[in-house]
């Protein structure tokens, strides 16, 4: 008769269910595992072996048929082996059956017996939770694990200790949850001289949300500028955090001792990124978009990413969410990102500088068609920064702290909780922000008049609104007057060529 436990794989993101199914039969022995299983979980079945006899068992000198359902879902990695030593072991009779339908097991076995961290830590305690079962992992796992609250877990350093747990001799102890800290901030946007208009934009975007675009000639501080925005961002919520550990332990980024993260996420991937990079790739781990999560996705040097890796874009920058199809299967990641985008104005990045720039008008605007029309029109916050004088670089007074931006951004986000948003201003859908954004007559025909005489398209008329209704938030208006509209038409798209 067959023995069943429950264990849980990582598909993109999240986790499913599997059930460990094992069988003994009295056939010449050997080990046959099916189900759509990959090499590494093919190759358990010696570490299982060797596990069982380290930890003073025999194992079974009979046919171990193994079957992981669903057998139309692939399984990889070696999460799988702790259950199905358990399966054995249970099978066999050397651990009371019963019990079983109450946990679920996951971790990876050592020849020695020693169990090992898998990747998906706080996937898998979501699993356990919605299923109702008590999750048994690997003791590196435990304090994650313990951090997505409301479940139970256990942590075992071996499978000589779950056996001990299985037959009532030794209980296994419950992970402690480790709270993740933020780390000290070692920028501060006071270390930016000048480029008020940009700070003014960073501060809008993060009160609201929304996407930046910064251009202007090497040096001028737009790489200094995109690297401080992170510390003027408001801090996770619980369930923020959650989503942000989930995502970053699925894709194996996680010490095995980190807590909950605590800072909302900075990616900046190089410019020569695939589109499987920026997206997921075949494994259908979650590509760059992902990992920036509720923070910020910064491209530098915009302008030099292949057309694929930026257009690819559209779909999260619209939906907040990644659709990925791949040979391994259909997935989607969360992708609430704020994107930052850093570019020159000309191919030798001299146009607006005091250095005469060599490039044609034709050249500079066939370098500028590199961001596509799409892209450009899905950006709320464009801004054209000029070079610092030397001497307000050298003696001028430090800017605004951080810490003083990041209170008025969240005073703004407030605003916009305490009437009801369920996201923040830049994703707010059409039917709430005519509610909640409805501008005064004289706005309405500023904004009407701007849009017939700049010929903005409908998805930019509606950018163009929900950046002046976080300008007024961030100055506590209740209604969008006629000046918060025209400073948020100040950051429409710049002109192709000077």
């Amino acid at each position: 008769m067959s023995v069943r436990v429950h264990s849980g794989a990582i598909v993109g993101v999240d986790a499913v269910p599997i059930e460990v199914e094992v069988d003994l039969l009295r056939r010449l022995p050997g080990v046959c595992v099916v189900g759509l299983a990959a090499g590494a979980v093919r190759e358990s079945a010696e570490r299982v072996r060797s596990a069982i006899v380290a930890a003073g068992l025999e194992f079974p000198r009979k046919r171990v048929v193994v079957n992981l359902a669903p057998a139309g879902l692939r399984k990889d990695g070696a999460a799988l082996d702790l259950p199905i030593a358990v399966g054995v072991l249970a099978a066999e009779g050397l651990v009371p059956e019963a019990g079983l339908e109450e946990l679920l097991f996951v971790g990876e076995l050592s020849l020695a017996g020693r169990t090992r961290a898998v990747r998906g830590a706080v996937a898998l305690a979501h699993l356990a939770r919605v299923t109702g079962r008590t999750l048994v992992l690997p003791t590196e796992m435990a304090a994650q694990a313990a951090a997505a609250r409301d479940v139970n877990v256990l942590a075992a350093d071996d499978l000589g200790s779950v056996i001990a747990h299985l037959r009532g001799e030794r209980p296994l102890p419950s992970g402690a949850a480790w709270e993740g800290k933020a780390r000290d901030r070692l920028v501060d946007l006071a270390e930016v001289r000048g480029q008020a208009l940009a700070r003014r934009a960073l501060e809008i975007a993060a009160a609201g949300g929304h996407h930046v675009l910064l251009m202007g000639p090497p040096g001028c501080g737009k790489s200094m500028l995109a690297r401080r925005f992170p510390t003027i961002l408001p801090p996770l919520h619980e369930h923020e955090a959650l989503d942000v550990t989930r995502i970053h332990g699925a894709a194996g980024l996680l010490s095995s001792d980190a807590g909950l993260i605590r800072e909302r996420p900075f990616r900046a991937p190089h410019h020569s990124v695939s589109v499987a990079g920026m997206v997921g790739d075949r494994t259908l781990r979650p590509g760059e978009v992902s990992l920036a999560h509720q923070g910020v996705l910064f491209l530098d040097e915009a302008t030099e990413f292949s057309r694929p890796a930026i257009e690819v874009l559209r779909g999260p920058l619209e939906d907040g969410v990644v659709q990925l199809t791949r040979a391994e299967g259909t997935v989607t990641y969360p992708a609430e990102v704020m994107l930052v985008m850093a570019a020159n104005p000309c191919p030798c990045g001299m146009r607006g500088s005091a250095t005469p720039c060599r490039c044609t008008d034709t050249e500079v605007l066939r370098y500028r068609r590199k961001l596509s029309g799409p892209i450009l029109d899905r950006i709320d916050l464009h801004v054209e920064l000029r070079p610092v004088p030397a001497d307000q670089i050298l003696g001028g007074a430090p800017g605004e702290s951080s810490a003083d931006v990041r209170d008025r951004v969240v005073s703004a986000r407030r605003a916009q909780a305490a009437r009801g948003q369920h996201a923040v201003n830049g994703r707010l859908e059409r039917a709430e922000l005519d509610r909640l954004a409805s501008p005064e007559p004289e706005a309405a025909k500023l904004l009407g008049d701007a849009v017939h005489r700049l010929g903005l398209s409908g998805r930019a008329t509606t950018r163009l609104l929900k950046v002046a209704r976080t300008i007024a938030d961030l100055e506590g208006a209740a209604d969008v007057a006629p000046h918060h509209v025209a400073e948020a038409l100040g950051f429409r798209p710049l002109a192709p060529v000077d």
